[in-house]
């Protein structure tokens, strides 16, 4: 029919009593809600936030009953709180409305871009989709060289000895790289515990995955951190048939930035996301 709708069976009693089967033209073929997880996570106006995914995660999991939800996940990562947030909705809801959710990865779903993935049911990648990188990261730079050959002296007073902590304008202390490591690994072992509630009966024994190492496409598979190659249409259809609807939904972005208000904001945060995506080639 041209309207996507298709014919089911369904009972009627006819005027003797008896149950006969007529079609039914009023019943809509299964739905997919689509929720695309594209891009840096970050609780900024560029980044994928809790906040700002919460509307689009609410309606995709509320509207009707939607067959399954799939997430479409390209993302370098990002902040880890803002990654525990996002896929903690998706799981709550998930159960609440008892909707099997299946994860397409594209380019990446590296570090909290598969923190988000790992709220799936099932994870399924590209067979060149980079996935992986379960670890935590801190980048910086040191500039005190640089100020000292050009004379300039760095003068800091705080009121609290770990106020200029990793501070980038005075050399790197012992102290403030242990004190940073001590800080990491709960973040790790948080993020470690998420996929292993996840994952743990998929992931072989004895293999360490959690060094924020990579894996490829059917590597990924192999070790357990996927469950199958291939892509969104092919696999809803061959699931819920081919009259299968997708209804999808975006991150939208705020008003003032899509008229390009926010210029100097903007390409800072543009500079990070791109370090992030440069980290795996793309």
């Amino acid at each position: 029919m041209s309207d996507g709708r298709a014919l089911f069976p369904v009972a009627r009693r006819s005027t003797w009593g008896h149950m006969v089967t007529m079609p039914n033209i009023f019943r809509r073929a299964p739905a997919v809600a689509v929720l695309r997880l594209s891009g840096m996570i970050a609780a900024g106006p560029r980044g994928m936030s809790d906040a700002a995914l919460a509307p689009m995660i609410e309606r995709a999991f509320r509207r009707g009953k939607p067959a399954a939800v799939a997430l479409v996940v390209n993302s370098p990562g990002g902040s880890p709180v803002q990654s525990s947030l996002i896929a903690a909705r998706i799981r709550r809801l998930a159960d609440e409305k008892e909707v099997p959710v299946i994860a397409f990865v594209e380019d990446v779903a590296a570090s909290g871009g598969y923190w988000l993935a790992s709220a799936a049911d099932e994870i399924i990648v590209d067979d060149s989709s980079i996935v992986g990188s379960i670890g935590v990261i801190y980048a910086s730079f040191g500039v005190n060289r640089f100020l000292d050959r050009q004379g300039i002296e760095r003068r800091i007073h705080t009121a609290g000895k770990s106020k200029s902590f990793m501070d980038p304008f005075s050399p790197e202390k012992p102290e403030d790289v242990a004190r940073l490591k001590a800080l990491q690994e709960p973040i790790h072992d948080s993020f470690i515990a998420q996929i292993k509630d996840r994952r743990g009966a998929k992931l072989p024994e004895g293999q360490d995955l959690f060094t924020g190492d990579v894996w490829v496409g059917r590597q990924a598979v192999e070790v357990g951190l996927a469950d199958a190659i291939g892509h969104l249409v092919p696999v809803m259809k061959d699931r819920f048939g081919d009259k299968v609807r997708f209804i999808r939904y975006g991150q939208k972005r705020p008003l003032l930035q899509r008229l390009g208000a926010s210029i100097v904001g903007d390409a800072l945060d543009g500079l990070e996301e791109r370090a992030l995506w440069a980290r795996f080639g793309l």
